[in-house]
Order: structure tokens, then sequence, then C-alpha cells
């Protein structure tokens, strides 16, 4: 009896001993950099220690860890919980965390080392949706302001939550991996494993092998967590909705099904069968960069702070690779930890180097530097590749007519159009499913859309911060809901109807620019929607006409796709933009952009009357206008330059 005693005693001691030093060991991680370096290299890690844990008398000799996630330095207990005590298996695994990482328990797993990280993640919109939760409350008439803040887990069942919960709800981080097995496409959620989780070409096999014998061939190889995110961790979510992950291999959606296509066709099959058309990839993805090559860990995860929507959140801008004269810069030794962290785990040598640093928050793309000679490179976190950054071209750079106008605006090559969408409230649905609860309930939201296409993106006009942004927009919410088939209260004939554009960041770049034409005379960049718009001069007289491609719609009597009517004022009180500070141009600014599409009725995009347009602006050349340019007539061109 005092043997077992003594031998719970010794245990206790060990157990103690290991969290004194584990303890210290993360304390430490924010040392400066002498000390943070020998943590990080486990120079006076004793590994006894950790394989003191009972775990590893059946779980001996895996691999597949990442280096500093291996048990060797940290246990098993610290991922997965459970009692290390006991040699008896269900003891054993009493309290266990078999999937480690979900945000529901992150704070006892990854968030006891990493707690900095974990705050930030929880308050990120991928974590709580608030913007997308905010908009469509807003459009449900159930909320009167489209900045509201939301938490997607805290929603109930009002006809808007109904129809989060049944068809947006599943892309969040929130959301929990309940299986084992990789990331893939069809990958929703599962807090940080979501991005860290790594299962190597073994593991894979091992994992298939355990599952077969019916969980009895105990894997040797273990899936890695670390910092190797790629392309395939951000697809399952942001192939959604505004489809960025789709769009940036060059690919967009149809309504085709796979039974549809021919074979040796550009077409794709996703693995839940959507059916997705190639057209044109962005110039990054082409040179092979990763998402997380410009969008770092601190836009990733977040930076504690709770934002209304995606774009308040995203710091990055193509000027800060991109730059007009100077790129804004850091020293490698005021990196923030989490930026060391990063830098040492991808075992970046450039610390001697001014690494460049964006310009809106200060945080560093510690994958980047500037040489001796003041050139700026990019290191791919794909393949380690090199990536000369160019800076921005002469046009962009002396531009002064486009100064307001966003990179995207005339980099973009295509982006998404969706137009048709009905949805309505399916009441004797047994089959529905609720994304958020992940339980079959009765009674669903279905959404019909009647076509998926694509073109140069329509612009609008940002007014934040007492500044006017042109960028890229997309109809995304052209829609009816049918309120009264959720409602019984609500009249049959009660219908919404929402001519609604988003702002768009398309992640469909080209190093070419799009044609003056295409901004300055296409309609559906203007508002109008896809249709020929035309000048005509008849007896000296210039007018513009524009004939829609698609029937007007009954609701408000616009073309199907359009944004705004055709050179009319509408009413200020219309909201007709998912965002409180984005909007279609007025007719003012049409007419502007107009003029100068007369213009180039005879003038090319590179004659000298253009190229002093964009030097000097607008309203100095017109008063040198020719008597033979024929202005549009009924513009007063006055009050358009005023």
């Amino acid at each position: 009896m005092k043997t077992k005693n003594k031998s719970k005693l010794f245990l206790l001691i060990t157990v103690l001993l290991f969290s004194s030093l584990y303890f210290l060991k993360h304390k430490s991680f924010f040392k400066e950099d002498g000390e943070y370096k020998k943590v990080y290299n486990n120079e006076h890690f004793n590994s006894k220690i950790a394989s003191s844990e009972s775990c590893f008398l059946c779980h001996q000799n895996t691999k597949g860890y990442s280096k500093h996630h291996n048990p060797e330095l940290i246990g098993c207990a610290s991922c997965h919980l459970g009692n290390t005590n006991s040699s008896d298996k269900e003891e054993a695994h009493k309290n266990m965390v078999l999937i480690p990482g979900n945000l529901v328990d992150a704070k006892q797993t990854c968030g006891t080392c990493h707690a900095s990280e974990l705050h930030k993640v929880e308050n990120s919109l991928m974590t709580t949706n608030s913007g997308i939760v905010a908009v469509d409350k807003y459009f449900f008439g159930e909320a009167d302001s489209l900045d509201y803040h939301y938490h997607i887990q805290e929603i109930k069942n009002s006809a808007s939550d109904k129809h989060l919960r049944d068809l947006c709800a599943n892309c969040h981080l929130g959301a929990k991996k309940t299986t084992f097995g990789a990331i893939n496409q069809m990958s929703r959620g599962g807090g940080c494993n979501a991005c860290h989780l790594n299962y190597s070409k073994e593991a894979k096999q091992d994992l298939e092998k355990y599952l077969s014998s019916n969980k009895k061939e105990i894997p040797l190889t273990h899936p890695s967590t670390d910092v190797f995110v790629s392309d395939t961790h951000c697809f399952g979510c942001h192939s959604r909705s505004s489809r960025i992950s789709t769009n940036y291999m060059g690919l967009q959606e149809t309504l085709l099904e796979e039974d549809d296509l021919a074979i040796n066709t550009k077409y794709k099959v996703l693995e839940d069968k959507r059916v997705y058309k190639y057209i044109e990839e962005d110039v990054h993805h082409a040179k092979g960069m990763l998402c997380i090559d410009c969008h770092s860990s601190h836009e990733v995860m977040g930076d504690g702070i709770k934002y209304a929507h995606a774009e308040d959140a995203v710091k990055i801008q193509c000027a800060d690779c991109h730059f007009k004269e100077n790129p804004n810069t850091i020293p490698f030794d005021s990196l923030d930890v989490e930026s060391k962290l990063v830098f040492y785990h991808r075992d970046y040598k450039h610390q001697d180097k001014p690494i460049i640093a964006v310009k809106k928050d200060k945080h560093p793309l510690v994958n980047t530097y500037i040489d001796s000679l003041g050139n700026a490179f990019l290191i791919g976190k794909k393949d380690g590749k090199i990536h000369a950054l160019t800076p921005q071209g002469d046009v962009c750079s002396r531009d002064n007519a486009h100064k307001n106008v966003s990179c995207a605006s005339c980099h973009s090559s295509w982006t998404s159009r969706c137009i048709g969408c009905h949805n309505a409230f399916d009441k004797d649905e047994k089959n529905a499913f609720d994304l958020l609860d992940k339980e079959f309930t009765k009674g669903q939201w279905k959404e019909y859309v009647a076509e998926f296409s694509s073109s140069q993106p329509t612009m609008g006009v940002r007014e934040h911060k007492n500044e006017k942004i042109i960028e890229p927009a997309i109809p995304g919410m052209i829609m009816t809901i049918d309120l009264a088939s959720f409602n019984d209260d609500v009249k049959k004939e009660s219908q919404l109807f929402h001519r609604l554009y988003a702002p768009n960041s398309p992640h469909t770049t080209t190093k070419e620019v799009r044609d003056c034409k295409s901004c300055h005379s296409n309609s559906a960049t203007l508002g109008y929607g896809k249709g020929a718009l035309v000048y005509e001069i008849k007896e000296n007289v210039g007018k513009w006409k524009f004939i829609p491609e698609y029937e007007l719609n009954k609701n408000d009597n616009l073309p199907e796709d359009a944004w705004v009517p055709f050179l009319i004022k509408t009413d200020k009180k219309t909201v007709n933009s998912t965002r409180s500070d984005f909007r279609p141009f007025t007719v003012k600014e049409q007419q502007k952009l107009l003029l100068v599409g007369a213009c180039l009725q005879c003038h090319k995009d590179d004659s000298k009357v253009m190229n002093e347009t964009i030097a000097f602006g607008l309203k100095p050349i017109i008063k040198k206008v020719k008597p033979t340019c024929i202005l549009p007539k009924d513009f007063v061109i006055s009050a358009i330059l005023d």
C-alpha cells in the first residue's frame, strides 16, 4: 500500500514539474530574440518530462508532427487533454478531446499556448459572421442598420435567422470539425483546424487503416498542426458568396450539372458537384502564389477588433507591394511575437533586411524584404520562389484623373454576376437541415437563381472618412423574398424586392488594365446592366442611347441586372447597396464618365489628348475642344465639371 502511495506521489511531482517547465517555456517565448530563439530551438527542454505521460504506453513511435507540436516537446495532453496519470485505457481517455482546435474547447487546448491568437480569432468576422447577419437582417426588415454587430451562433429563429440557418450558417470558424481527415473543398469551420491542420500522404493512409480496422490499428503517422496554410484551407468557405477562391483560380460558377458536360471541356466539377467554367486566373495565382502570401496571420486571424464588414478588417492594399515611390518597412528587431513565430517556423533568413509593413495598420509581411539596392521581393509560401515586386507603372503613378480609383477597378479582368434570385420558404420540406445546429428540421428557405454569369466589374463609389473611392461592385442581391411563405400573418401578396449591388474585391487581377471604353462607355460598368450603350451623332448632335439586354423587372421597371436607371435621378432614400457607405454613380457622375466616353468615340486611349486628360484632368482639356468635337448636347458641361 505504501509503495502504491509513493508511486502516486512520484507521478504527481513529475506532472507538476512538467507543468512548471512547460509554463516557463512558453513564458520565455515573449523574451527578446536571444532567449526566444533558445526556446524555439528547444535547447534546454528535457523530452523525458513530456514522455512521462501515460499516453506513451500505447502511442509510441508515432511521427508526422510539426517540429513545434511534437509530443516529446509538449506532450499529448496539452492538445488532447485526458488523464495522463492512468495506464487504464478507459481512465486515460476520460475527458479527452479527440479533435482539438474547435473553438468550443480551444481555451483548454490551443488557447493554453496561443491565448492572444485565440482572442483575435474569436472576434474575427470569420467567426462571428457579423456582416452577413447584419445585411440579411436589414433586408428582411428586422433591423434598421447595416452595421450592427452580431454573432452567428447567437441568432434565433426569425425569418432572417432561419434564412441564415438554412443557407449561410455553415461557413464560420465556430462550426465544429467532428470527423477525422484532411481539410478539403467540403470543409467548413473547425476553429484552428480550418487553417492549421495538414495531413501528409502517410497520415491519410494510416487514418484509412485505422477506420477500416474498426479503430483497432492505431495510426503511426499523426497529422501536422503548423503554419503551412494552403489555398484548400480557404476554399471551403471562400468559394461561396462572392466566390473569391474560385475567381482567383479563374473559375466561374454555372447552373450546369455534371451530366451536361462533354469530355475535355474547360469545365471543372468541384467536390460538391457544382460545375465551374474556366475564364482567366488571377496573375498571382498563375505565378503560384497562395492566399496567405498577401493575407498574413494578422488579417486571417484578425486583430482582436470587432469589425462590421470584411473591407474594414482587410488592411493590405495593392500599393503596399506595388508602391509608388518607397515601400513602408519595418526592421526585423521590431517584429511582434506572432510575426517572429511565422518567420522562424518558415525558416526565413532575411533578418538583416527591411521587411514591408502594411501602410494601414503597420503589420509586417514577413515573407517580403528590400535588398541593398532598394529592390523589393516576396518569398512565395507555397514553394519558396522569389518574386520581384514591381513598383507602380508610370501610368498609375502620374495619373491625376484617376487618383480616387482603386487598383482593382482597372486591374480586375472579370467578376461574377448573379441575378434573378428568389427566396421562398417551403414549410413541407421534411429533409430540411439547420446548418448552424447541424440537425434535421422541418421547413426550409430555398433559393432559386435565374442565372450565373460574368463580366468586367461594375463600378461604385465608396464614401468613407471624407474620401470618395471608386471600387468594383457586383449584382449580388437582385432578389425577391416571399415573407408570406414563412409567416402566415403576412399578406399573401406581400413580397420584398431588393435591387442591391455589393462592393467586391474580384481577385482576378491582371497586369494589363481594362481599356478606357470599358469604363466610360460600357453600360454594365456604369450600372445600367448589360446591353448596347451607343453614342449616336445625327446632324451634328450627339446623344447617348441605351438598349438593355434583359427585360424590365415588374417590381421597379428596370432591366433585370441593372443597378440604376439610365441617366435618371433616383430617390435619395432608395437603398441599392449592401453597405451604408457604398453607392452607384449619381447622374452627374454618369454624365462626366459618358462625356469622356463621347471623346473616346474618335480619340484612341493612347492619343495625345487622352494622355493630357490623364495628366491634367478633364476640365482644362474640355476648354480646348475643337468645333469638330461633338459633345452630348443634353449634358450641361459646365455643371458636370464643377
